[in-house]
């Protein structure tokens, strides 16, 4: 590794080994991060010499990447809805399937002046940021029953400039918004992978990522169950409750709806195609 070139070659060949799919990106952006650069910078100085000390910087994050730890863990930091976040292993990585669900909770809520939305497992407090951000007359409580996670979302809050409209509360589903009125909306990205599916998950996520946020247990509509009967009284007249659903879940997950009272149940579809939210209102 005595160059830049050589010592992106080297971590290639080593994450490909490792099976990462895109194993020259994710060497670039390790080195990158490790040199405090652009990757379009980086690739301009492939002549130039690594220093030993970078080359033993670096080959630490090679060897954490190549034992499947989410490069975003790594890197500290994930995109979403063009905010930046900070992650670690307390928290789910955000992802881009989770935009559906905000996307159409804000199309649905915008223009109705100051509403009060409420954010249940909010982990990185991607959602509750992402609508805060989005909807600048909004306040937002944010839940969740991990400490950790929520001093993660916190700074997420600060770090995005919502921090004012956004409060964090402790506790298991929605009995922390007990005493904190009705809402105009419930959302949720809840854990929804039944115990028997997380053997088929790829290393990254079933390694690393907190199990208590991606999986219920055997039964992977269990959280679904307990949110939609409970939410009713926490909702305002016409208030929405939307979920984000896995494969597959969507039309069992807006039978619990119509079972519970929701009118207008809509299923709206991710950037891939795939039903990934479910919305209904309460009358």
């Amino acid at each position: 590794m005595a160059t830049i070139g050589a010592a992106l070659a080297w971590a290639a060949q080593r994450l490909a080994q490792a099976g990462v799919a895109d194993a020259d990106r994710e060497a670039a952006w390790l080195l990158a991060h490790r040199l405090a650069c652009s990757v379009g910078t980086l690739r301009l100085r492939g002549r130039d010499p690594l220093p030993d000390a970078d080359q033993a910087g670096f080959a630490a994050l090679v060897a954490r990447r190549a034992a499947r730890e989410p490069i975003q863990y790594i890197l500290g930091t994930e995109e979403f809805m063009g905010l930046t976040f900070r992650v670690g292993p307390a928290v789910l990585i955000p992802r881009a399937d989770t935009a559906v669900l905000v996307e159409h909770a804000v199309a649905r809520l915008a223009g109705r002046g100051p509403v009060r939305v409420a954010d249940i497992g909010t982990g990185s407090g991607a959602i509750a940021v992402a609508v805060a951000h989005l909807l600048p007359e909004a306040t937002v409580v944010a839940v969740d029953v991990s400490a950790e996670a929520l001093a993660v979302a916190a700074e997420n809050a600060r770090a995005n400039g919502v921090a004012d409209r956004v409060a964090f509360r402790r506790g298991d589903l929605l009995e922390p918004l007990r005493g904190e009125g009705r809402f105009a909306a419930i959302l949720s990205n809840p854990p929804y992978i039944g115990a028997d599916e997380l053997a088929g998950l790829m290393p990254e996520v079933r390694d690393w990522e907190p199990r208590l946020a991606l999986s219920p247990g055997a039964d992977g509509l269990a959280f679904y169950r307990r949110l939609v009967a409970g939410a009713p009284p926490f909702l305002e007249e016409g208030g929405l409750l939307g979920v984000e659903v896995g494969m597959g879940q969507a039309e069992p997950v807006a039978a619990l709806f119509r079972r519970a009272g929701f009118a207008d149940v809509r299923v709206h579809k991710d950037t891939a195609g795939i039903d990934r939210a479910v919305f209904g209102c309460i009358a």
